[in-house]
């Protein structure tokens, strides 16, 4: 296939504001306050509270993201939950809501991958949150570039690949997640998968 016209990762921001001694059950109070604000996501860990607010281009990633994977998914037979970036928590400790996180096998009301796409903040800041929910794997994606953390040992190891899809390129599905025509990603993903 021909070289692929790449979009820039980063030419709009999301808006981020943390808040500090706030306690869990002011945190409940503001969540159930935004619970149908749509692009806003909360964030909870020890007394601070971030309020996300996701830029047009986050959710553009997001999205190719999760159609890639999922029709990786479906070409690899691998039984798959989506479970979004719906709500886990551990009461009175923390609270994420992932990009995109999904369940392998069987549900389970910790997903086993979760997806962060970062713009403005975050990273390796929010590992924190996902070991005290004891996620088994979390990806960044950042800057063009998907990181993968797995939990071994009660702590977070930077992994290569993935611990769950030890079959997919990495690297392969970074370059598509630049071209920017979602169609054209998806056909040259197709192609990539299928020719393994």
């Amino acid at each position: 296939m021909q070289a692929q016209k790449l979009i820039n990762p980063v030419n709009r921001q999301d808006q981020a504001i943390a808040l500090s001694a706030v306690s869990w059950e002011q945190f409940k109070l503001i969540q159930s306050g935004l619970v149908d604000t749509a692009g806003i996501r909360l964030f909870y860990h020890r007394g601070v509270l971030e309020i996300l607010s996701t830029s047009l281009d986050h959710e553009l990633i997001k999205g190719l993201l999760g159609a890639l994977l999922e029709f990786f998914f479906l070409e690899k037979d691998i039984e798959f939950f989506t479970a979004g970036n719906c709500t886990q928590e551990q009461s009175k400790l923390v609270s994420v809501q992932a990009d995109e996180s999904y369940c392998f096998g069987e549900l389970k009301s910790i997903p086993d991958l979760s997806i962060e796409i970062i713009f403005s903040s975050g990273s390796v800041d929010k590992l924190e949150k996902y070991l005290a929910l004891g996620t088994k794997e979390v990806w960044f994606w950042e800057d063009g570039i998907l990181d993968i953390y797995y939990l071994q040992s009660e702590k977070y190891q930077k992994l290569s690949h993935s611990h769950f899809l030890p079959d997919l390129d990495m690297q392969f599905l970074q370059k598509c997640l630049l071209i920017s025509s979602h169609l054209e990603a998806l056909k040259y993903f197709r192609q990539g998968v299928r020719s393994l």
